[in-house]
């Protein structure tokens, strides 16, 4: 039995929005638009990629904070560039009486900036790398959607500071790599691609995101990384003692990682129509154990699955289902919904042989395994379950991408619900009309490697000068 009459691929709102909630990730039933409760799963879920994600930035230097809430609508507005991108997202408290107006954080770099303009001094004091995992606050203006689209978003923000563009530059590669190493672990398939300029950051220099695939044709932006120049620093007034006694304005970077983003990508890019498929790493329950009672055998069968749970349970997380009061299929339809990757059954037969009977998750192969090799062959399949999701999504996400040479094939591929690869012009004017007539965005070129064009634009027939992908997003 499916979790839900849909198909996965053929209406994926439906089945997304039915596995969050019966799978215990979300109830976006709360009163408010935009803002949703995370259940026992998701929670656990958001709280183990939360940990993951620190310890890799803690790793590289950068020092955990937590900065206010709110900011200040003279300080929201000292970058230009930056109150423009984000004047019709903020939300504000009015304290009235004459009192100045609070924006609450989008982002939070109007309310750190200030203090790295007391905290550096010279050169001894960079590089700075600072981070926090918070909730950030957008009055999205566009239809939400639980987990893509909202208006309360738990996400980890770094910034960092250095001495020049150099090292600014290398800090973009590390935020790099230690994105790269966190989405490899959650078994993720994605594209890093380099927006164009008229999509980047507010006031940044450049910008790059992670592009993840999703089963509905729409791409899920899970990360993105910024290389903001000295245009925040100059309208921060963040000064520093150069190493020859001169004064000199720093370089900063600063990269979101969105956490229910990533949640979204991993139930949509693993799941399956009876429900989640979960990365070991990520999975509340990593093994469920089945006893399946026998009349007569009741007592001998729990007290051997209590055995195997011992085994089990100091290595991963494990419940043993002794409920009496439903049966084995609707207990295997109940732990498959949940994702659990690696299923025990246990009935007389395993009694007698000592042994186990295993059903992996993502394939739902079943094999058997003596009750000496248990452990290592559980920690076995767990590493097969992992290598194979990353594979199988890295896979897909090459197999939605498809080449185009003309806006006909744009929208064809568009219609598909894949990702288009074309060559482009440059001009704001043709990425608009592609907005427009097919209803794609340019989302960038790839940032990781160099692609050179193989035609004219697919859009105007002139000279391309990138090639970059067309896709619709969230």
């Amino acid at each position: 039995m499916s979790v839900s009459a849909s198909k996965k691929f053929e209406n994926f709102s439906e089945w997304f929005d039915d596995v969050i909630f019966r799978a215990r990730i979300v109830d976006n039933r709360f009163p408010v638009k935009g803002f949703s409760v995370y259940l026992e799963n998701g929670a656990f879920m958001l709280d183990v990629i939360k940990k993951l994600l620190e310890d890799e930035l803690e790793k590289t230097g950068h020092k955990k904070m937590y900065f206010p809430l709110v900011t200040s609508e003279e300080l929201f507005r000292k970058e230009a560039e930056h109150i423009k991108g984000f004047s019709k997202e903020v939300f504000v408290i009015d304290q009235g009486s004459g009192e100045q107006k609070l924006i609450i954080r989008p982002t939070s770099e109007t309310i750190m900036y200030p203090m790295f303009k007391l905290w550096i001094r010279s050169h001894a004091d960079l590089p700075l790398k600072v981070h926090q995992s918070v909730n950030v606050y957008r009055r999205e203006t566009m239809a939400t959607r639980a987990l893509y689209r909202v208006r309360e978003i738990p996400w980890n923000e770094a910034h960092t500071v250095h001495e020049n563009a150099a090292e600014a530059e290398k800090q973009v590669r590390e935020a790099m790599q230690i994105y790269e190493t966190v989405l490899k672990k959650l078994c993720i398939g994605y594209i890093i691609l380099k927006r164009p300029d008229f999509d980047k950051f507010a006031g940044a220099v450049y910008s790059i995101a992670f592009d993840a695939w999703n089963p509905d044709g729409k791409v899920n932006q899970v990360a993105t990384i910024h290389n903001l120049g000295r245009n925040f620093a100059k309208a921060y007034e963040i000064e520093f003692e150069k190493r020859d006694g001169s004064r000199g304005t720093p370089y900063q970077t600063c990269y979101g990682f969105g956490f229910s983003r990533v949640i979204a990508a991993i139930i949509a890019q693993h799941g399956d129509d009876r429900g989640l498929v979960l990365p070991p790493v990520v999975a509340p329950t990593q093994v469920v154990i089945i006893p399946i009672l026998f009349k007569g055998q009741e007592k001998q069968i729990l007290d051997y699955a209590s055995k195997v749970r011992d085994m089990l349970a100091g290595r991963w997380r494990t419940v043993l289902d002794d409920r009496d009061d439903i049966t084995p299929g609707e207990k295997f339809y109940h732990w498959e919904l949940m994702g659990v990757p690696v299923r025990v059954e246990i009935g007389p037969k395993e009694v007698v042989e000592s042994s186990v009977t295993l059903a992996r998750r993502d394939t739902l192969e079943r094999v058997k395994a003596s009750l000496d090799e248990l452990v290592g062959k559980v920690d076995e399949l767990m590493r097969a379950i992992e290598s194979n999701l990353l594979e199988r999504s890295r896979r897909m996400m090459l197999s939605v991408i498809s080449d185009a040479n003309n806006m006909e094939e744009i929208k064809k591929i568009l219609k598909e619900r894949r990702i288009a690869r074309i060559n482009w012009c440059g001009s704001i004017e043709c990425a608009e009309k592609l907005k427009d007539e097919v209803g794609g965005e340019v989302r960038g070129e790839r940032y990781d490697i160099v692609e050179k064009p193989f035609g004219p634009c697919a859009v105007c027939g002139g000279e391309a000068r990138s090639v970059v992908y067309v896709a619709r997003s969230y």
